[in-house]
């Protein structure tokens, strides 16, 4: 079934998420039309996966049945969140070398987060400690869930920015060293973005809800172009 959203709920979902849903599927399918070889793939997963999620909100934008409702925003969050997982993948085969983090070793890291992020679905389906909708059908996150997301972001988070600090101090060349910033300011950006995404969906304030979709669109597109730049001298064939 069917319903007239509201107008700040058709903004953000496709006028704000529609742009950076655009600017990230523009970049994956850059990054793969330059080489398709593993670190290209694994970079461009970054990309792919909030692709993913934001396509999934598209559709179930309009709906009104909630327990579909909730089921399609899990997925959209998984998508979404589950994406910084491929930088930390990304810097530690910069870092090591593909011999050194190897299929397996990647495929570990992966799985292993993948499984953090589908224990999402526990709290989904226990009353009160995951995710509920407002009268407008907009998702609001109870504590226990926006803290069990926000530690496991927490770590990945910490992950990238220690092993982005650890390239940076191995390259001599000023321009790599200068593009690997745009990196990191990039990242920085998107933590940002994605804390302040946690504190909209959990406080439920619709001020502060339109104040974060309008600061969450130049701050997800700065950071998508920032992380790009920063890496292209190394994905180069």
């Amino acid at each position: 079934m069917l319903y007239q959203m509201s107008i700040t709920r058709f903004f953000t979902i496709y006028i704000a998420q529609g742009i950076v849903f655009a600017v990230f599927l523009y970049l994956a399918i850059k990054i793969l039309r330059r080489d398709k070889k593993r670190l290209n793939i694994i970079f461009a997963g970054f990309y792919i996966s909030p692709v993913i999620g934001f396509f999934i909100n598209f559709l179930y934008g309009p709906m009104t049945y909630v327990p579909l409702i909730l089921f399609l925003n899990y997925l959209t969050n998984f998508g979404i969140f589950y994406s910084p997982i491929f930088l930390v993948v990304f810097d530690l085969i910069l870092l090591k070398s593909e011999k050194v983090i190897n299929t397996a070793k990647q495929a570990l890291i992966l799985v292993v987060f993948g499984v953090v992020m589908f224990c999402m679905i526990f709290f989904i389906i226990t009353p009160g400690y995951g995710v509920t909708l407002d009268e407008n059908l907009s998702p609001v996150w109870s504590l226990p869930f926006f803290w069990y997301l926000t530690g496991a972001e927490l770590i990945v988070t910490i992950t990238i920015f220690y092993l982005s600090l650890l390239i940076y101090k191995k390259f001599q060349d000023e321009t790599l060293k200068q593009k690997w910033k745009s990196f990191i300011y990039g990242f920085l950006c998107l933590t940002v973005f994605m804390y302040g995404v946690f504190l909209s969906n959990t406080l439920n304030n619709p001020t502060f809800r339109i104040g974060m979709g309008l600061t969450g669109i130049i701050l997800a597109i700065i950071s998508a172009f920032l992380i790009y730049r920063g890496v292209g001298r190394q994905l180069e064939k």
